[in-house]
C-alpha cells in the first residue's frame, strides 16, 4: 500500500505573489487618520515587527476561510450566552458580546516596560487610599486638598480607621491605557473600586485562540491562567479564619447589571459561589450564606456591588443590593471584602492631577506611567488655566455624582465651574491610537483603549499578561463605551520563547476531601431551580395543548370540532394563554380564534403565551448560569430563536405554527433530557424536578377537570386528545386493543405508577424528594408540605376510575372528579409550603458556625 498522501488533501502553500496580494487585500482599506498613533504600521508604512507574524498568518488564509472562522466565533458567543447588558434597550439583557476577531498585539519588550510602571501605580494608589481612610497625613501635610477627599461621595466616613484584610485596600486594580501620537502610554482612568472586564478578557482569549490557533502558537502568546491562579491564592489568604477551606463568594448586584455574565463566568471559573445581597446575612458580626441546611459562614466577599450600596445600615439606606451589618462585620475583622469598602475614592479623575507629587512624597520615586494631563478646578490656578484653555480641554465631573445637567455651551460651563469649582475636572484631549479591526474581508482602522489588570501578591502586584482592548464606537475616538456600541478585542502579549501551559486544574497543592455533593445550595438558587422546573414544564404543557388545538382547528367547520376544542380552550384560559371567558365568543369567529391561538404561541407581551413562558425560562436560566451546563444554555437559546415571531407572522398559517410547536417540544425534551442525565442528584436538581412535578400535576388536573366537566367527556375524539396531550397514546394502544374508553384513559393518566406522566407518578416522585430534603429528616412529624402530599396520595390511591364508565354525562360529579379538583387546588399550596420552608428562612447550619441557632424572615 502506498504511503503517499493524495495531493488533494495536502495543505496548500501560497506562493510569494499570492501572499503579497493577500497582504495588500488585508491592508487595502486600512487608513488611520494622520496625527494619531498607528499600532499596526510604522512611519514608513511597514508592518511593525510584533504584528508581522499575525499579518502573515491572516494573509495565508482566504477571505472565505477567515469569514468561516469569524462566524464560528460569533456562534460560540451566542451558544455560550456571552452577553453584555445594555441599559434602556428592549434586548439589553440578551445583547451578544461584541468581539473583533483581530487581537491587539503587544511586543514583549514593551510589556516589560509597562509592568513595573503599573505595579508602582497600584502600590501608590493603595497607599493613598489607606492614608485617606486612616491617618490622613497627606491632607495634613498639604499633599492633598481636604475638599478633594471630604467632598467626595465615595469617601465613606463609617470606614475611617477600618483596617482591611491583608492590610491592603486595592487587592485588584485596573488601568485604562491610551497611546498618544508620540507612542507613549498614558493612563486615562484608574479603576480602583470594581475593576470589571477581566472575565470578558478570559472569554475573549478562549474565542480568539480558537479562531486563530496557528497565530496564537506562533506568536508565543502569554497565558492568562496564572493570573487567575494568583487570584485564587490571594483571596484564600485573606480569610480571617485559620484552618479549613475558606469560603469565598462573589457578591453580584443581580442579572440586570451590565456585566452579570462576567460575574457568573468568573465565579464558575474560580470555583466561587455567586450570591446576591439577599443571600447573605450578618449574625453576631459574622457573615453567613443562607443555604437549604441553614446559615454557613462566609470568609471572603469578592464584590461587584458599588461601595455605598453594600450596607443599607451604615451606608446608603435605600440599597436593596447590600447586606445589613456588613460594615460592622468588616470593622470587627470577621470578613474580608475585596476591594475594600471605600476604595472607589481614588477612581475620581481629580486625583490624577496630584499623583506625580504623591509618588515622590509617598514612594520617593518619579511616577513611571503618566496620567493624561488633568486640572482639578478646586485649585485657583487650575481653574484659571481651564478658563483660559477651555476649547482644548475635556470637562467632566470630578466626583461620581455629577453636580447637575451638563451645560451646553462655554458660558454655561464656566458659570457652573465658578459656582462649584471643586466639582469639576478638565483633562487634555489625547487622541486614541488606531489598531486594525476586521470589516468586509480586510482591515479597517478604529480607535482603541486597553484595560490592564493587576492582583496583589504578597508585598507587590502581579499583572495579567493580557487585558481587554475596547474599540471606540465613534470614528474620531472621542469616547470609549461598550454601553454605547463599542466592541472589544483580545490582547496578546508576546513572549520571546514558547510559553509553558498554565492551568487552574490539577495544581496538586493539597489533597482534597472526597465529596458526593458540592457546597450547600443557597436558598435563592434553590428557588430559581424550582421555578426553572415549573416554567419548563409549563412550556411543555402549553405547547402540547396549543398543538392539539391547532391540529383540530378547521376554519370551515369549527362547530363540528367544538366538542373537542372546548376543553382545550378552557384549559388554556385557566392558565392564561387565552383571554378569560373568551372561548365561547370565538366559536363563531374562526379567524379570530386562529389569531388568538397564534398569539398564544408567539406574542411575547401576552402573559402566559408560549413565547412569554420561554422568556421567563431564559430569565431563570440566567440566574443559575454558574450552576448549569453550556449545553443547557444552548438548548434554551435555540428555543428562544424558535419562538421568535417570524417575519410576516401576520400571515402565518396554523400548519406553520404546528411545525414550530413540534420543534419546540423537541427542544423542551432536550432540556429535560439534559437535566435528567447531566445534573447530579444534588439539591439543585431535586428542587428543579419538584417544580416540574408540581407544574405537571397542576396542568394535568386542570385539563382532566375540563374534560370530565365537558358534555362530550366520552367523545372518542376528545379521549384521543387526552392521550395525545398526556403523551400516552402509544402506551394505551399497546395495552388496550380497543378504542379509547374514559375509565381506561383516566386510569392510565391518573393512577398508573409505571407511567412517568401519570398524576400518581408525579406525587410519588415528590414523596421521594421530600424524604431527601435536609429539614424533613430532622423532625419526627411530617411538615406542611408532606402533609399535603400524604393527603393527596391517599385520596388518589383510593379513587376508582371505573365509576366513570357508569357516570355518562355526569362524570364531572363523580368522586374521582372531586379528587382531581382537590389535588389541583392542593398543588399551589404545596408550592407555597416548599417556598416557606426552604426559600425564605434560615437558621444557622448545625455544622456551619458556633453562634446559637436563630430564625429569620426571608427577603
Amino acid at each position: 500500500m502506498s504511503s503517499e498522501i493524495p495531493a488533494a488533501i495536502l495543505p496548500s502553500v501560497p506562493s510569494a505573489a499570492a501572499t503579497t496580494a493577500a497582504r495588500a487585500r488585508l491592508l487595502a482599506c486600512y487608513r488611520p487618520p494622520s496625527g494619531a498613533y498607528d499600532e499596526l504600521l510604522g512611519p514608513g508604512g511597514a508592518v511593525r515587527p510584533h504584528w508581522e507574524t499575525l499579518v502573515r498568518e491572516l494573509a495565508g488564509h482566504s477571505v472565505a476561510e477567515l469569514q468561516r472562522r469569524w462566524e464560528t466565533g460569533r456562534r460560540f458567543i451566542r451558544d455560550q450566552g456571552i452577553t453584555y447588558n445594555v441599559y434602556g434597550e428592549s434586548d439589553g439583557l440578551d445583547r451578544p458580546w461584541r468581539l473583533d476577531p483581530v487581537p491587539f498585539v503587544f511586543a514583549a519588550e514593551e510589556w516589560r516596560e509597562l509592568e513595573p510602571a503599573l505595579i508602582q501605580r497600584a502600590t501608590l494608589l493603595d497607599r493613598v487610599i489607606a492614608d485617606c481612610h486612616g491617618a490622613q497625613r497627606l491632607i495634613r501635610s498639604g499633599q492633598l486638598p481636604p475638599a478633594l477627599v471630604y467632598a467626595q461621595p465615595d469617601f465613606l466616613r463609617p470606614l475611617h480607621n477600618v483596617k482591611p484584610a491583608g492590610r491592603r485596600h486595592l487587592q485588584f486594580y485596573a488601568a485604562d491605557l491610551s497611546r498618544s501620537p508620540d507612542g507613549r502610554w498614558w493612563v486615562v482612568a484608574d479603576r480602583t473600586q470594581i475593576p470589571t472586564g477581566s472575565g470578558y478578557a478570559l472569554a475573549n482569549r478562549l474565542i480568539a485562540s480558537r479562531m486563530l490557533p496557528e497565530a496564537f502558537r506562533d506568536l508565543h502568546v502569554q497565558r492568562l491562567a496564572g493570573f487567575y491562579r494568583d487570584t485564587q491564592a490571594a483571596l484564600a489568604g485573606l480569610s480571617p479564619r485559620t484552618g479549613g477551606e475558606p469560603r469565598v463568594v462573589m457578591l453580584t448586584p443581580g442579572p440586570y447589571n451590565e456585566t452579570y455574565f462576567e460575574q457568573a463566568y468568573l465565579a464558575r471559573y474560580l470555583g466561587y459561589t455567586l450570591v446576591e445581597g439577599q443571600d447573605l446575612t450578618v449574625r453576631d458580626d459574622h457573615v453567613f450564606l443562607k443555604t437549604l441546611s441553614g446559615l454557613e459562614p462566609v470568609d471572603v466577599i469578592l464584590r461587584r456591588v458599588d461601595d455605598e450600596f453594600c450596607d443599607p445600615l451604615e451606608l446608603r439606606n435605600d440599597s436593596m443590593l447590600g447586606v445589613p451589618g456588613l460594615v460592622e462585620a468588616v470593622r470587627r475583622g470577621q470578613v474580608a471584602v475585596v476591594n475594600s469598602l471605600g476604595s472607589g475614592l481614588l477612581q475620581s479623575p481629580a486625583f490624577m492631577a496630584f499623583l506625580p507629587g504623591l509618588c515622590r512624597h509617598v514612594l520617593g520615586e518619579e511616577l513611571k506611567l503618566p496620567s493624561v494631563a488633568t486640572w482639578w478646578c478646586g485649585q485657583d490656578s487650575a481653574e484659571g488655566y481651564v478658563e483660559e484653555h477651555f476649547d482644548n480641554l475635556i470637562l467632566k465631573p470630578a466626583f461620581r455624582a455629577p453636580a447637575g445637567a451638563a451645560p451646553r455651551d462655554r458660558a454655561g460651563w464656566l458659570k457652573q465651574i465658578r459656582w462649584q469649582p471643586h466639582a469639576y475636572v478638565a483633562q487634555e484631549k489625547v487622541p486614541l491610537s488606531y489598531a486594525p479591526c476586521w470589516e468586509d474581508g480586510g482591515f479597517v482602522a478604529n480607535p482603541v483603549s486597553v484595560r490592564v489588570y493587576l492582583v496583589a501578591c504578597g508585598d507587590s502586584y502581579r499583572i495579567m499578561p493580557g487585558g481587554l482592548a475596547r474599540i471606540s464606537p465613534e470614528p474620531a475616538g472621542r469616547f470609549v463605551s461598550l454601553q454605547h456600541g463599542g466592541a472589544s478585542k483580545d490582547v496578546w502579549v508576546r513572549a520571546e520563547a514558547p510559553v509553558a501551559e498554565v492551568t487552574l486544574l490539577g495544581q496538586g497543592l493539597q489533597p482534597v476531601e472526597l465529596r458526593r455533593v458540592g457546597n450547600n445550595l443557597p436558598s435563592r438558587l434553590a428557588d430559581n431551580f424550582f421555578w426553572l422546573g415549573r416554567y419548563a414544564e409549563r412550556a411543555d404543557s402549553t405547547a402540547r395543548l396549543l398543538r392539539s388545538a391547532l391540529v383540530r382547528f378547521n376554519p370551515e367547520s369549527t362547530g363540528s370540532a367544538w366538542p373537542v376544542l372546548a376543553p382545550l380552550l378552557h384549559t388554556l384560559e385557566e392558565h392564561g394563554q387565552l383571554a378569560a371567558e373568551k372561548s365561547d365568543e370565538l366559536r363563531q369567529q374562526p379567524e379570530a380564534l386562529e389569531a388568538e391561538l397564534l398569539a398564544a404561541i408567539f406574542d411575547p407581551t401576552r402573559p402566559g403565551s408560549l413565547r412569554n413562558t420561554a422568556d421567563q425560562l431564559r430569565r431563570l436560566a440566567i440566574l443559575v448560569r454558574d450552576r448549569t451546563s453550556n449545553d443547557l444554555w444552548r438548548v434554551l437559546t435555540q428555543l428562544d430563536d424558535r419562538l421568535t415571531p417570524p417575519a410576516g407572522a401576520a400571515s402565518l398559517l396554523a400548519g406553520d405554527a404546528v411545525a414550530v410547536l413540534n420543534q419546540t417540544l423537541v427542544d423542551i425534551a432536550s432540556f429535560h433530557g439534559l437535566t435528567n442525565d447531566n445534573m447530579t442528584r444534588a439539591q439543585g436538581w431535586r428542587f428543579l424536578d419538584m417544580g416540574r412535578r408540581i407544574e405537571r400535576s397542576i396542568q394535568t388536573t386542570t385539563f382532566l377537570d375540563s374534560v370530565l366537566s365537558s358534555p362530550a367527556g366520552e367523545n372518542l375524539g376528545l379521549l384521543e386528545v387526552v392521550l395525545e396531550v398526556c403523551d400516552c397514546s402509544i402506551t394505551y394502544r399497546s395495552r388496550y386493543n380497543v378504542l379509547p374508553q374514559l375509565a381506561a384513559v383516566c386510569d392510565l393518566v391518573l393512577l398508573d405508577d409505571t407511567n412517568p406522566r401519570s398524576l400518581l407518578f408525579q406525587l410519588s416522585q415528590m414523596v421521594e424528594h421530600f424524604d431527601r430534603l435536609p429539614r424533613e429528616k430532622l423532625t419526627a412529624l411530617p411538615g406542611p408540605g408532606q402533609r399535603i402530599l400524604i393527603d393527596c396520595m391517599a385520596r388518589l390511591r383510593l379513587a376508582d376510575p371505573r365509576e366513570l364508565g357508569r357516570a355518562g354525562k355526569t362524570a364531572g360529579n363523580t368522586e374521582i372528579a372531586k379528587v382531581i379538583r382537590l389535588i389541583g387546588a392542593a398543588m399551589p399550596r404545596l408550592s407555597e409550603a416548599i417556598a416557606v420552608s426552604y426559600f425564605a428562612h434560615s437558621s444557622i447550619s448545625r455544622t456551619g458556625a458556633e453562634p446559637a441557632p436563630q430564625t429569620e424572615a426571608g427577603p
